[in-house]
């Protein structure tokens, strides 16, 4: 509870810092919200199943005039005891996750790159990844980014000894091992946006993760009981009420569940 009471506390401040940044960055060209390769600076707010979200990102000058660049900081799960409503059991009032992104583009060639940090606070679990996205040409109202990507698992692990296994010398008793590489795993998918209005647009996104080398139980198990990959889904509908404000809905699902029993969610975002 004290690391999640931290995290939010420090993006608390960071929102403050970053509105403070914000006010005198009014001369930033302003981008268009829809493309997933877009880079600006932002915030955003909003409400899921598991409890309220909220996200800012800030553009950086990478030195070089024909690539742009942004960190976000994402925390989700807030107040998710009072304010979610997806019926678990386990929802609590801390943070669920922390994910912070450095995305980079090209803007001569659409070619983009990611360091995707995400943290499980409830189950100490880290998923870093980089990723490569490419946009191709566009197909009438339809716009095609595929991805692909490595990263690595680590985790806060235990031990659980091995003084009562049969035939085994070993007086090891069972102890927390602190935080461990269980291993690595790959991720290959696309972004895909359809715009039906220049301010209404659908956006499905399809990954495949999985697991390359590391522990037996990881390499096995990694997506669940004798799961070494996974194919998850993401469907968002989008509107621009002006060329700086947005409201999205977004859910998220994989193949072991159907649609609605993945997340749901409702977000705003603002471009500065």
């Amino acid at each position: 509870m004290r690391a999640s009471i931290t995290l939010l506390s420090a993006a608390v401040a960071a929102c403050f810092s970053f509105s403070s940044y914000a006010a005198n960055d009014s001369d930033t060209q302003v981008q268009d919200m829809s493309d997933p390769l877009a880079v600006y600076t932002q915030a955003g707010a909003g409400a899921s199943d598991k409890g309220l979200n909220f996200k800012v990102g800030r553009t950086y000058d990478t030195g070089n005039p024909e690539t742009m660049a942004m960190n976000i900081i994402e925390v989700k799960g807030v107040v998710g005891e009072y304010l979610g409503w997806s019926g678990s059991s386990h929802r609590d009032n801390s943070i669920d996750s922390v994910r912070f992104r450095n995305f980079s583009v090209n803007t001569t060639n659409g070619r983009g790159s990611q360091v995707d940090l995400n943290y499980n606070v409830e189950q100490e679990s880290l998923n870093a990844s980089y990723s490569f996205i490419q946009a191709l040409p566009k197909l009438g109202n339809l716009n095609l980014y595929p991805l692909a990507g490595l990263g690595v698992n680590v985790r806060n692990g235990e031990f659980q000894g091995c003084e009562n296994m049969p035939n085994v010398d070993c007086p090891v008793e069972k102890q927390n091992i602190g935080y461990t590489i269980p291993g690595t795993y790959a991720v290959v998918g696309a972004y895909t946006k359809y715009a039906i209005t220049d301010k209404l647009w659908l956006n499905y996104n399809p990954m495949w993760l999985t697991t390359i080398s590391g522990s037996k139980s990881y390499v096995e198990n990694a997506y669940g009981p004798g799961m070494d990959s996974i194919f998850t889904n993401e469907f968002a509908v989008s509107y621009q009420f002006t060329p700086r404000f947005n409201v999205r809905y977004f859910a998220n699902w994989t193949q072991e569940q159907n649609y609605f029993d993945g997340d749901q969610r409702v977000e705003f975002n603002y471009q500065f």
